[in-house]
């Protein structure tokens, strides 16, 4: 029963971030900040809009990998004796 209560809760809260960075991304795509970061400045020859799209794009890629480790990995208590 603890481990099933566990599982439960770890998908529950895995549920809710990944409903905070939707929301998150959703937010950074919006005027406020695309137009924050829509200047002539170059970084090593790269706009920073350029910057800005790819680092973010390259977030949410490392953020969904995150995730999708943490809800595929089987999730043991650290009482529990694993069976081979």
């Amino acid at each position: 029963m603890r481990r099933i209560f566990s599982r439960t809760v770890l998908r529950l809260q895995l549920r809710e971030s990944w409903i905070i960075f939707f929301i998150l991304g959703i937010i950074m795509m919006n005027f406020p900040f695309l137009h924050i970061f829509n200047k002539t400045v170059t970084i090593l020859g790269f706009p920073l809009m350029f910057i800005y799209l790819t680092a973010g794009w390259a977030f949410s890629i490392f953020v969904i990998y995150i995730f999708m480790r943490a809800f595929t990995s089987p999730h043991t208590h650290p009482d529990e004796k694993i069976d081979p």
